[in-house]
């Protein structure tokens, strides 16, 4: 399996309410209907949580703000991938996809990048 890591960045003139009911609920669905045609095997998004904790511990280490949230998307195969992003379907999809997540994040400062997870440990495995 492969996936692709989104840092996803609300429009400015967006609450964080507002971003997260559109993201989840709106987007969510648009995704789920159009996974098949996109070649998506597995789907999840990371909402940013607020944590006086966590944004004193980054800032500590002097790093930069965090995004609103991580999409992340999984393929069987990047084999998988290119193929589902070379048909018709995959292509409108690709499209749909793309012009309802203009209404909702800041092209600006997304970025992307493929990945392949290695589990240094997993304590909650049975």
């Amino acid at each position: 399996m492969i996936k692709m890591v989104v840092e996803v960045w609300k429009k400015p003139e967006m609450t964080d309410e507002q971003f997260r009911e559109r993201w989840l609920v709106e987007h969510g669905a648009l995704v789920r209907k159009h996974a098949k045609a996109m070649g998506f095997v597995r789907y999840i998004q990371s909402h940013k949580r607020v944590s006086p904790e966590i944004e004193a511990f980054g800032e500590g280490r002097g790093w930069k703000r965090p995004p609103d949230g991580l999409t992340e998307v999984w393929w069987e195969s990047e084999e998988a991938m290119q193929a589902a992003f070379a048909t018709p379907e995959g292509q409108e999809a690709s499209r749909l996809l793309q012009a309802d997540e203009e209404q909702f994040i800041y092209p600006p400062k997304i970025s992307a990048f493929l990945a392949d997870e290695e589990v240094i440990f997993d304590y909650t495995a049975a």
